[in-house]
């Protein structure tokens, strides 16, 4: 393994470990639900959102290493940008975790997500968090499923590339 994807792993261990912004946020004006039934990964993320930024971003939920982390790094990555910043790099990400973008393409820490496209069936777990956040700018009330038809091509794109 090289020593750039030991490190990658490293910190998907540790923000599965000691995950960054776990928890309810009390008074949250966004919130939405996802769920990978595949791999049974449980996410919920709450925002205070406020003027187009987000104040606030937590989330909570159980589910394998790669899909904790992310909603770790995610929560991590988002708190203080404007809605479309967060709009902007969860398209990035997605092309990431699809096999279409680039890790230097500005991703910072996000990066350690690239070698999940090389594994389709870990991309439903690397991008519910990200799903289950647009859910939740868009105000939906329904809960996300990566079982659902747009989310499911997430997964059939990077078996693709």
């Amino acid at each position: 393994m090289s020593d750039m994807r030991e490190l990658y792993q490293e910190v998907i261990l540790d923000h599965n470990r000691n995950p960054r912004n776990f928890g309810v946020l009390e008074g949250a004006n966004r919130h939405a639900v996802g769920h990978n039934p595949l791999c049974g990964d449980n996410v919920e993320v709450f925002m205070d959102v406020e003027d187009g930024r987000i104040h606030d971003i937590r989330f909570k939920g159980n589910g394998c290493a790669i899909s904790k982390a992310s909603a770790s790094m995610m929560t991590s990555e988002l708190k203080g940008k404007t809605i479309e910043e967060a709009r902007g790099i969860m398209a990035k990400f997605h092309d990431l975790v699809v096999g279409g973008g680039d890790e230097s393409d500005d991703m910072g820490k996000l990066a350690v997500f690239s070698g999940v496209c090389d594994y389709p069936a870990r991309v439903k777990c690397a991008s519910l968090a990200w799903h289950t956040l647009t859910a939740a700018l868009d105000g939906s009330q329904d809960p996300v499923s990566t079982e659902d038809k747009e989310i499911a091509l997430v997964g059939i794109e990077a078996a693709l590339v």
